[in-house]
């Protein structure tokens, strides 16, 4: 597996999928529904063969640059977190159903986001993605705890707990729901079903940071990973410690998944499709999947909530809803195929 991946051959892919991000992040900064003139005199210029000069005015680039690109930028990072912890999960759990939510971590999100609104937070700077980072926190130690034993960690044994957990939160936030008031409601049901459109650069900024840090660690460990894909009898006899990285691999997802429910909601799909297309497309060795899976799980949000701040008009609908509208014909698709069951690292 690793011979078949030098150097030369993760920059060529790199290149040719960040090529694609810009693209999409392109288009995405000229569609919305408010007309910003841009597309007219882009149509121009092919037009007459000779493009115009571009000259914004205050109202157009105070929706290019200070509404869509904070979003677009979001986005990507969001993307690219889930994207990246679904590479991580699904290597660590050696199952390729699993995705960023399956350890209930987005439930245990959601759970803390609800108490913020609930105490009412939801009017503070970060009032709402603070509690829902600690109830991820508060997840990943909680299925920690109730999956481990004295012979270590079982990656069946963290998928049955990490069900079992996300099914008890999932009790909780409907009770949530059922006893808060209409305005709570609202939001509540907004933010459970994704939303990406309160994005700002201080979000993308603490976003970005752990992206840097949780993909560095990945990285860096993707020789690792992918002797523990063999066996980890066989990772443990050619030097890798096993138990030391499951750990390491498992907080870094735990933490990147985290970061990004926090700020945006739950928003499914993403770290359970990517990273598997990007494996029938690529291959199982990490150290391409992880930096393809990271680009085009970018990209792929960055469409989806373009979608979603376009296609009803004077609507914003909820990121989440898009990404389930296209994730769930392809799992289908893929089910259907049987590529699951023959799947195998």
């Amino acid at each position: 597996m690793e011979s078949a991946v030098t150097l030369k051959k993760v920059l060529r892919t790199s290149l040719l999928l960040l090529a694609v991000l810009l693209a999409v992040s392109a288009a995405s900064l000229l569609c919305g529904p408010a007309e910003t003139g841009v597309l007219s005199k882009i149509r121009e210029g092919l037009t007459s063969g000779r493009m115009p000069a571009f000259v914004l005015t205050p109202g157009e680039k105070t929706i290019l640059f200070s509404l869509r690109l904070p979003r677009i930028v979001f986005a990507g990072l969001v993307g690219a977190s889930l994207s990246t912890a679904g590479v991580l999960f699904q290597a660590l759990l050696r199952n390729p159903l699993a995705d960023p939510y399956i350890l209930g971590i987005s439930g245990g999100s959601a759970l803390g986001a609800i108490v913020g609104i609930f105490a009412g937070l939801g009017s503070l700077p970060l009032g709402t993605p603070v509690p829902a980072f600690l109830g991820a926190a508060f997840t990943v130690f909680l299925v920690l705890a109730a999956g481990g034993s004295k012979r270590g960690f079982s990656p069946g044994t963290l998928l049955l707990a990490g069900v079992i957990v996300n099914a008890f939160f999932s009790a909780l936030i409907m009770l949530a729901l059922a006893l808060s008031s209409h305005a709570d409601l609202q939001k509540i049901t907004f933010w459970l079903m994704g939303n990406l459109s309160l994005a700002g650069y201080p979000e993308a900024m603490l976003t970005a940071l752990v992206l840097a840090a949780g993909f560095a660690v990945a990285v860096l460990n993707a020789r690792s990973i992918n002797l523990m894909s063999l066996g980890e009898e066989t990772a443990l006899h050619l030097g890798v410690s096993v138990g030391r990285i499951r750990i390491l691999l498992l907080l870094s997802g735990s933490l990147l998944t985290s970061v990004a429910v926090a700020f945006s909601g739950t928003v499914g799909f993403v770290g359970l499709i990517i990273p598997h297309l990007m494996r029938m497309l690529l291959g199982a060795d990490h150290r391409l999947l992880l930096p393809a899976s990271l680009l085009f799980g970018a990209s792929f949000l960055i469409a989806a909530d373009t979608l979603a701040r376009t296609l009803v008009p004077d609507m914003d609908l909820p990121v989440g809803v898009v990404t389930a509208l296209c994730g769930s014909p392809y799992f289908l698709y893929l089910l259907r195929k049987g590529r699951f069951s023959s799947w195998s690292f």
